[in-house]
């Protein structure tokens, strides 16, 4: 009875042993599975991109969610079409809002001063556009046009790519270091930007052009500047950014963290429409996507551009006052020099993301294909250099 018992006993314990065995042999083998498995919001592997803001890739490739599935390293035309699809929706909405904006300003100059020649039968239409102009009512045309366009044709985008705007504001890890650092470092980019353009600005005089097209006789009247500032200061700095780091950076983004930073800074160049903001936009708006990417709002980028705008709107209007110019540049001296130790030490603790060989074929390459994006660049480019042969006319 003992020796039945003992054997009873050494049965359940290796039953049990072995039941043990199995449970570690299946959680292993899911462990094993789950880590070939592809990540939705990681598919490429790519560790320099910023996990929190890349969206599941299953919106590209439904089939992402298979078991055992790996993205190619050349895109099929099916993922093609659907990576291109969101570029062209960048691509259409930057030249809609193109020739939106443009024609509501027209129409709404046009009115305007159809009303100012109606109340004043006798004025010239000269003495009428130059009252429009020097005083408030052109700075608030551009100011009404460009904040509806940008916040308008921001949600038309996001609406289009089925992207929920709630996004651009889920801020991470955004102290006031941080935000001293960037507005630091992008005071160093500014002031850096400006002596590019300068230099730009000196080849393109030796053939007879100007890049500067800038509107220096707006908004001459007390009203006129305060339109002007607020629109400068902080309208322009608030729907840029939700327009250009919010809606296009997270549109060009599906499939590339810094094909997204750098497409969308390109555009946020080119819209500008002149050579010397080009230069400042571009190089600028590379730095808003990085440091937006990395605290997953626009906020970050909101705060520097106002902050550049500010002290661009404060140096024109003092550029005569001798004494304050001196000491205003004095303080950006000081700020260009402490912002390049901020811009290398934001840069060492966090890099740019590096696209891999496979997002590569998935960046420029589709991009080149995409229509939207071809021509909202084609006619951009056109209305810059236009611009630029019409002052040589007039020059």
């Amino acid at each position: 009875m003992n020796e039945t018992q003992g054997y009873t006993a050494e049965y359940a314990a290796l039953s049990h042993e072995i039941y043990s065995l199995t449970k570690q042999l299946e959680e292993k083998d899911r462990e094993i599975r789950e880590s070939e498995k592809t990540d939705l919001h990681d598919p490429f592997r790519n560790p320099t991109e910023f996990r929190w803001y890349r969206d599941d890739y299953s919106e590209i490739l439904p089939w992402a969610t298979m078991p055992e599935f790996t993205v190619p390293f050349e895109p099929a035309k099916v993922e093609k079409s659907a990576i291109r699809r969101f570029y062209n929706i960048g691509g259409f909405i930057m030249l809609i809002q193109f020739f939106a904006s443009s024609v509501f300003a027209y129409l709404l100059m046009l009115v305007i001063k159809l009303i100012l020649a109606k109340a004043n039968p006798g004025a010239e239409d000269g003495a009428i556009s130059h009252y429009m102009q020097s005083g408030s009512i052109l700075a608030a045309i551009n100011l009404i046009t460009y904040m509806g366009a940008n916040i308008g044709f921001a949600f038309v985008a996001l609406k289009w790519a089925k992207i929920k705007p709630s996004f651009m504001f889920k801020t991470r890890d955004y102290h006031f270091y941080d935000a001293v650092q960037h507005c630091l470092a992008g005071i160093f980019i500014w002031y850096s930007s400006a002596v590019i353009a300068g230099g730009i600005d000196d080849i393109f005089g030796k053939y007879g052009f100007s890049t500067d097209v800038l509107d220096t006789d707006m908004g001459k009247t007390g009203l006129g500047f305060a339109v002007l500032t607020i629109y400068s200061c902080i309208i322009a700095p608030l729907t840029e950014e939700f327009f250009f780091r919010g809606a296009l950076m997270k549109i060009f983004s599906k499939s590339n963290q810094r094909f997204g930073i750098f497409m969308s800074a390109f555009f946020f160049g080119l819209a500008h429409g002149n050579i010397p903001q080009f230069v400042l936009a571009f190089l600028i708006g590379i730095f808003f996507g990085h440091i937006d990417m990395k605290h997953n709002s626009i906020v970050p980028s909101i705060v520097v551009h106002i902050l550049i705008n500010t002290c661009a709107t404060l140096v024109s209007e003092f550029e005569d006052n001798t004494f304050v110019m001196g000491v205003s540049g004095l303080l950006l001296i000081l700020c260009y020099i402490v912002g390049i130790i901020m811009l290398v030490v934001f840069r060492m603790n966090c890099k740019l993301p590096v696209s891999t060989p496979a997002q590569s074929r998935r960046g420029l390459a589709v991009a080149k294909t995409s229509v939207g994006i071809i021509l909202a660049v084609a006619v951009h480019v056109a209305y810059t250099l236009l611009i630029i042969y019409q002052t040589k006319l007039t020059s």
